[in-house]
């Protein structure tokens, strides 16, 4: 009796907490990731979206609020509707605009709230996949993902919209990181980098002690480009936090600065602004997006180059990292005597915003992820899709944003002088999306869609990967998740003319007229 009871408990407590079904499901509540599920609600599939955190938006609400736009006019669909609800919010309207292009942090988070709330999403919060065995396949389908928490959702679609692709990766689906040689797919931009002008040191400091060595120019490797805190800051007083100093502070650390800061007095006859070492872009508020900028800045370069690979307790630890580094930074800036006095009291002009981030003490939610794991699928996006074959038989959408890696590691030249390797900034001209960019091969999931770690090598993903074109990526998904959970198809047997015009009827854009800005 009792090897009966204990069992039956044996098995209730090896049974999902609740099971939940639904037509299409979405994991990842980045910007992609709701308008995917903003799409797919509005198409009449019922619709779930999972996000691992408190916090729906990604980076657009996460702190990355001075949008990476490019061209405008090839935003459109449910992106630009967002931005015209910016537009709204602020009331742009009386100065003859509609679409708002800078947001504060919370207002972002609160339209995205507001968008799933009217189109009835069901959204789980606080769901963030079991980091093993959390996908079960039947074959090439993708049956049911499991939280860790113990929930189930089953769904007839699956859509990842996550910026590691967790998801795509416990379904068996192909997929690589770091940087593909030159060779691999004949990109003139491809591998190491031979000489980068931008975030460069541009005076010389002589390195101290080891150092890399720069690698063959063009060679493959699995470093991965740099990623930061976007940081809101405030320079109102009645709303500002201090720059605290961090525990483990050492100001050794911030050592080759203080180096470049002296020599760029030096050569440049005053002391540098503190915009040529942050990058300063002001939002409503009184506040101001603060970015990487220079040579040594908030980029922690080489700190992102494990995270592809790592499980979630070592993800926590980069991410603490990353926090480590950039606060301390900050507090140097602001405090370090050995720093000229009109640099420190620039930087004390300034504060953590006491308004935004208020659940994690002012600090971003959220860690500017700008490449992790890229799926291998159907079609793989590369560096000629940019420039030379920018047309598509199956657009979904346009890109238009330059390449744009930021630098993957520093290194001693021939000369002995520090320098930085990986930054790319090379313009390219308006192109289409390929709704490939998004399939897994048919061979390992045939209703699984991947519009945020899309297939596509690491130099057409340094454009793509813009937050605009991971919402037009997103409506593309939800509108062939639908298509595709009604006809019973395999995502790939989509129609790509109909799914074209079924777009191009909710505002999507696939041709670039210069002008036409949507605002």
């Amino acid at each position: 009796m009792f090897r009966i009871l204990a069992l039956l408990l044996t098995l209730v407590s090896a049974l999902p907490a609740a099971v939940h079904d639904f037509d299409v499901v979405v994991y990842g509540g980045t910007a992609g990731g709701v308008i995917a599920a903003v799409t797919a609600a509005r198409e009449g599939v019922k619709t779930a979206l999972l996000e691992p955190t408190a916090h729906i938006g990604g980076m657009v609400s996460g702190g990355l609020s001075w949008t990476d736009y490019g061209k405008k006019e090839v935003i459109g669909g449910y992106a630009l509707e967002f931005y015209r609800r910016v537009g709204a919010w602020y009331e742009l309207g009386r100065h003859a605009h509609r679409a708002g292009w800078i947001a504060e942090p919370h207002v972002a988070e609160q339209i995205f709230r507001d968008m799933l709330r009217e189109t009835g999403v069901t959204l789980f919060e606080r769901r963030r996949l079991k980091e093993k065995e959390g996908v079960r396949k039947s074959g090439v389908t993708v049956a049911e993902i499991f939280t860790e928490d113990g929930d189930s959702f089953r769904a007839g679609v699956f859509l990842d919209s996550s910026y590691e692709g967790d998801l795509m990766a416990q379904a068996g689906v192909s997929w690589t990181w770091g940087r593909e040689s030159s060779a691999q797919y004949g990109e003139s931009l491809g591998g190491v980098r031979e000489k980068t002008p931008y975030h460069q040191f541009l005076v010389n400091i002589p390195a101290e002690g080891p150092a890399a060595k720069l690698q063959p120019p063009g060679s493959a490797d699995r470093a991965v480009q740099a990623y930061n805190y976007r940081m809101c800051f405030s320079e109102v007083p009645s709303n500002q936090v201090a720059f605290q100093k961090p525990d483990g502070y050492d100001p050794r650390r911030y050592e080759l600065l203080a180096r470049l800061i002296e020599a760029r007095t030096k050569e440049e006859g005053k002391t540098p602004a503190l915009g040529s070492l942050i990058k300063i872009d002001r939002i409503p508020g009184g506040k101001a997006d603060i970015n990487n900028n220079g040579a040594f800045s908030t980029d922690y370069i080489g700190g992102s180059w494990r995270y592809p690979l790592a499980g979630y307790a070592e993800r926590a630890r980069i991410w603490q990292e990353h926090k480590g580094y950039q606060a301390g930074l900050f507090y140097f800036l602001s405090n370090d005597p050995q720093l000229p006095e009109p640099l420190r009291r620039e930087m004390n002009r300034w504060g953590l915003c006491k308004d935004e981030f208020t659940d994690t003490g002012s600090w971003p939610n959220q860690l500017y992820i700008r490449e992790s794991r890229r799926m291998v699928g159907e079609y793989v996006v590369v560096q000629k899709d940019l420039q030379t074959d920018r047309t598509k038989p199956d657009p979904i959408g346009m890109g238009s944003y330059n390449s744009d890696s930021h630098n993957v590691q520093r290194i001693v030249d021939v000369d002995g002088f520090v320098r930085n390797e990986g930054d790319m900034q090379v313009a390219v001209q308006p192109y289409q999306i390929p709704y490939r960019v998004m399939l897994p091969k048919r061979a390992e999931a045939t209703n699984l869609l991947v519009p945020v770690a899309f297939s596509a090598s690491h130099v057409a993903y340094s454009s793509l990967r813009m937050e605009p074109q991971y919402m037009i990526l997103g409506q593309a998904a939800g509108v062939a998740a639908a298509m595709a959970f009604r006809g019973g198809k395999a995502v790939q047997a989509i129609d790509g003319s109909a799914l074209g015009a079924a777009l191009l009827k909710q505002g999507a854009v696939f041709e670039y007229r210069a002008g036409m800005i949507p605002d």
